[in-house]
């Protein structure tokens, strides 16, 4: 990325700020352009600044980062082009489901080794959603925990592209898809393409939560 991806990092801990500061300023392809200690800070300061990726953490005074996320994502204008990377503690947030919900585009744990946690951020900046097998699995159980919305319907989809839907629910990734399936990985992609066009989906992660939704994905065991 020649231009750099610009970085807002929104989190209440300043040694959390601190360290992914150090840790990015020796990273070529990414700049910290701003620091925000709760959510409303992060949209104050989006708009002012214009970053392309806000590393949002959750729990956070006075505004927390699932507001700040649908808030961000829902804007126009300087700063609405931001893409929401959450950044938490996930094993004690009950909250990542409404994050993502809100128009996150990607989820890391604070534990991640710190080479993936750069990963991430320049995978959500460029405009890719970030979610693993496991965490695909927690967010199943913690929305089954709560109440079950009613079956969308799926005629809008072909039967193909409901078996797609179904494996991107499972958190399989495009070529465990193709594998899956009997199809080129060309194939799996041009699938999900049309997919997040039909269901009017931001990304791969809110495919995900489609396919719950829509009663295609089994709540786990």
């Amino acid at each position: 990325m020649s231009a750099g991806v610009r970085v807002l990092l929104a989190d209440d801990q300043p040694l959390v700020r601190s360290g992914l500061r150090v840790l990015m300023a020796d990273t070529p392809d990414l700049e910290v352009v701003g620091e925000a200690a709760n959510g409303a800070e992060a949209v104050r300061m989006a708009a002012e600044l214009a970053p392309d990726v806000v590393v949002m953490d959750i729990r956070m005074p006075e505004m927390d980062g699932i507001e700040a996320t649908r808030r961000l994502t829902a804007a126009e204008g300087p700063g609405g082009g931001a893409r929401v990377l959450i950044l938490t503690t996930f094993d004690e947030d009950e909250h990542v489901y409404g994050a993502l919900r809100a128009g996150a585009s990607g989820f890391a744990v604070k534990d991640m080794a710190l080479d993936d946690i750069l990963a991430a951020v320049r995978v959500v900046a460029a405009g890719d959603a970030l979610i693993a097998p496991g965490v695909t699995r927690r967010l199943i159980a913690d929305f089954v925990a709560g109440p079950a919305p009613a079956p969308e319907r799926v005629t809008a989809i072909t039967g193909r592209e409901q078996e797609v839907l179904t494996l991107v629910g499972r958190g399989r990734s495009n070529g465990e898809i193709a594998q899956d399936l009997f199809i080129t990985v060309a194939t799996t992609k041009s699938h999900v393409a049309r997919l997040l066009t039909k269901l009017d989906a931001r990304d791969r992660v809110h495919l995900v939560i489609k396919a719950y939704e829509m009663g295609l994905v089994a709540p786990p065991r």
